[in-house]
């Protein structure tokens, strides 16, 4: 099932980033966290849709306008 891959990926990832941290906090991990994924999700299924935001918007489960607004915020183009 995919979505025990992908949190196995991210339990590991993290599991690496805290391990690099040598005991220190980190602060605002919620926003660094969703900053590294969306970014590339978007790109990855902007591809997969060829472009088309009211596709990839659907495929996101996401409002065309708050697609675009997430775009635009990540400097995304197509």
């Amino acid at each position: 099932m995919i979505n025990n891959r992908l949190s196995d990926d991210i339990d590991l990832l993290l599991d690496q980033y805290f391990k690099d941290l040598h005991g220190e906090l980190p602060g605002n991990l919620y926003d660094l966290v969703l900053t590294h994924i969306e970014k590339p999700l978007l790109l990855y299924v902007m591809n997969f849709a060829h472009g088309n935001q009211s596709k990839a918007a659907e495929i996101l489960g996401l409002n065309r306008n708050t697609l675009r607004k997430k775009l635009k915020a990540h400097n995304i183009e197509f």
